[in-house]
C-alpha cells in the first residue's frame, strides 16, 4: 500500500493525494458513512483517472467512487479501500445551444450545471434535495430520480453520452450527441445507475430542454388519498403534460415541518390529511396561469380539494418547496433511517397503513413514520425514528416491516437512491435470481479483479 501511495503521489497533479492526517480531516456528512480511506485521490484528468485505476488494479487495491457524498445507501463506504474523488473534474466544458447539450465533467456540483444552462436560456430538469452538493457523475452513478421525473424522467433520460474508465484503465469514450443512436448495445446504460461498480464517469454529454416561460405553483390540502389521485389525474389531463411536480406529505410530515422550531409555516388554514405541492412549467405565462388556476377551481368545486394555495411570488413558492425540502427536521430529536421505495399508486394507502401498524406494534411510545414523496411517479419516502439502543437484528426487524409488503404489490425497494450497501440484503425482493445471476456476469466480466466500488449492489464472491 505505500508503494501504491508512493506512486501515486508522483503520477497526480499536486494534492492529489490525501493520506494519514489529511484524509482524516476530509468533510464529513450526516447522511452518508464514509468509513476510514486508506487514502483520497483527487484527480484533474480522465488520464489520472485511467492512471489511479491502472496502478490500484495492479496492487489489487479497491476503489470507491465518490461524488457529493450525500447518498442514503452507504455506496461511498470506504474502508480498506482508496477513495476516488472528481472533486477536481468539475468544469462545465461547453453548451450548445443549437443542440441543446452540454458538455461536463463528472464533478461538477448539479446545482452549477443548472445555473449555467439557466444563463444559456436553457433547461437542466433534473432537481432534487441535494442540488447544492451532489454532482453530475454521482448523479449518473446513482441514476438519480428528484421532483421532476413524471415529466422529464430520471438521469439516465438526460445523458446523450459519457465517457467512463473501466478497472483496469481503459477509458470508454461514447461522448456522443446524438438523441438517436441506434447501433448495438447501448454501452452508456451499463455505467448510469451502477453505483461506481463497472466504472467510473468522468465527462457526460447533457440533453437540455427551453428553459420554462412560466413555473405555476401551488399547495394543497385534501381530505382523502382517493381524493389525491382523482387530482393527479385531473391535472395530467387539464395541464396538458405540463404538470412538472405531483409530491405529496402525508399530514404528520406536513406537521413536523410547519411547526416550531422548524422555520417553515403553512400556507394552508386548518389541518388535512394529505398535502399535495404541485408545479406547471410552460411557455406562455398568461394562458398557463389561467388554465392552471382553472384546474384547481374545478377540483375545489368538485370536492377533490378542501384548500388550496397558489404562489404569487418566487419567494411564496421557495416558501413552498422548501416545506418538501425540510428532511432535516425528522431527525431533530434523535437519529433516522430513511427508506425510499416505489409501488403502484393504488397500493400506497393500504401499504402505508400497514408498515405504520407494524411499527406501532413493535415500537408503541415512539413516533409514527413520516411518510412524503413523488407520488406522481410512484416513489415515498418513509422516515422512522431508530429506537433508542438499536441494533443489527432491530434494525432488520425494521426493514421487514418496510419492505416486506413490496413483492406483493409488484413494488421496489429503491426507486432512486440506489442499492450501495444498506440494501443489498434485499435485493432479491427486487429482481429475480436470474436478474442478478445476470449482474454478477457483467460485473466479473467488466471488473474480474473486483476493484471497483467492492460489495456494493452484489455480495462479491469468495476469493
Amino acid at each position: 500500500m505505500d508503494q501504491l501511495i508512493e506512486d501515486l503521489r508522483v503520477a497526480l497533479a499536486p494534492g492529489g493525494v490525501l493520506a494519514g492526517e489529511e484524509a482524516a480531516a476530509y468533510p464529513r456528512g450526516p447522511w452518508t458513512r464514509l468509513g476510514e480511506p486508506l487514502a483520497i485521490l483527487r484527480p484533474v484528468s480522465t488520464q489520472e483517472v485511467s492512471t489511479i485505476l491502472k496502478l490500484a488494479s495492479a496492487a489489487g487495491v479497491a476503489v470507491v467512487p465518490w461524488g457529493g457524498r450525500t447518498g442514503l445507501v452507504d455506496g461511498c463506504l470506504a474502508d480498506g479501500a482508496v477513495a476516488l474523488s472528481l472533486e477536481r473534474m468539475a468544469a462545465i466544458e461547453s453548451i450548445d445551444a443549437t443542440a441543446g447539450t452540454m458538455t461536463v465533467q463528472a464533478g461538477c456540483i448539479l446545482q452549477t450545471a443548472c445555473e449555467a444552462a439557466e444563463a444559456e436560456g436553457l433547461f437542466l430538469p433534473l432537481d432534487l434535495g441535494a442540488r447544492g452538493s451532489a454532482t453530475i457523475g454521482g448523479n449518473i452513478a446513482t441514476n438519480a430520480g428528484g421532483n421532476r421525473v413524471l415529466r422529464y424522467g430520471m438521469m439516465r433520460d438526460m445523458v446523450l453520452g459519457l465517457e467512463a474508465v473501466l478497472a483496469d484503465g481503459t477509458v470508454i469514450s461514447a461522448m456522443r450527441s446524438l438523441m438517436k443512436n441506434n447501433t448495438g448495445y447501448d454501452i452508456r446504460q451499463l455505467f448510469i445507475g451502477s453505483e461506481g461498480t463497472l466504472g467510473v464517469v468522468t465527462r457526460a454529454v447533457l440533453r437540455l430542454r427551453p428553459a420554462p416561460v412560466s413555473q405555476d405553483t401551488a399547495f394543497i390540502g385534501v381530505a382523502s388519498f382517493d381524493g389525491v389521485v382523482r387530482l393527479l389525474r385531473r391535472l395530467e389531463r387539464r395541464l396538458g403534460g405540463a404538470m412538472s411536480a405531483f409530491e405529496v406529505m402525508w399530514a404528520d410530515f406536513h406537521d413536523l415541518v410547519t411547526t416550531p422550531p422548524a422555520r417553515g409555516r403553512s400556507p394552508l388554514f386548518g389541518r388535512h390529511r394529505f398535502y399535495v405541492l404541485v408545479e406547471s412549467l410552460g411557455g406562455d405565462a398568461v394562458a398557463d396561469a389561467a388554465r392552471f388556476e382553472a384546474a384547481l377551481s374545478e377540483a375545489l368545486e368538485d370536492g377533490e380539494v378542501e384548500d388550496a394555495a397558489i404562489a404569487r411570488s418566487l419567494a411564496e413558492r421557495e416558501a413552498m418547496w422548501a416545506l418538501r425540502d425540510d428532511v432535516g427536521q425528522t431527525s431533530r430529536d434523535g437519529p433516522i433511517i430513511a427508506f425510499d421505495v416505489s409501488l403502484p399508486i393504488a397500493a400506497m394507502e393500504a401499504y402505508v397503513d400497514e408498515v405504520r401498524a407494524a411499527y406501532a406494534g413493535r415500537w408503541p411510545d415512539l413516533e409514527a413514520p413520516w411518510v412524503f414523496g413523488h407520488l406522481g411517479d410512484g416513489n415515498l419516502h418513509i422516515l422512522v425514528r431508530i429506537p433508542p439502543g438499536a441494533g443489527l437484528t432491530e434494525r432488520h426487524v425494521l426493514e421487514e416491516m418496510v419492505y416486506g409488503p413490496l413483492p406483493a404489490v409488484g413494488g421496489s425497494i429503491s426507486a432512486e437512491h440506489g442499492i450501495g450497501l444498506a440494501k443489498r440484503d434485499w435485493l432479491s425482493l427486487s429482481r429475480s435470481p436470474e436478474e442478478i445471476a445476470l449482474m454478477a456476469r457483467l460485473k466479473h466480466a467488466i471488473d474480474p479483479g473486483g476493484v471497483l466500488n467492492p460489495g456494493k449492489i452484489l455480495v462479491p464472491p469468495p476469493r
